[in-house]
């Protein structure tokens, strides 16, 4: 067991190893960000599609958890 260990942490303290752990962690994190925005922009379009449909403020604010400065943002911008 102690040989596994040893052979273990002989690997992970090698710079190629470190290298490629930065790489993994790099690409998660651009993939977490990569599905808030579509998350994101899901939510501006229907918002936008419910503010079209002359839904109130509240309904638009309520079914997609904007703020209300968000909102009016978008209200604006047509």
């Amino acid at each position: 067991m102690q040989q596994a260990i040893g052979a273990y942490r002989q690997v992970t303290a090698t710079d190629e190893f470190k290298e490629i752990e930065r790489l993994r962690s790099r690409a998660r994190h651009n993939e977490a960000s990569a599905l808030r925005h579509a998350k994101t922009e899901q939510t501006i379009e229907i918002a936008n599609n419910m503010l079209a449909d002359n839904e109130p403020i509240e309904k638009v604010i309520k079914y997609t958890g904007l703020t209300r400065a968000e909102v009016e943002a978008l209200r604006a911008a047509d």
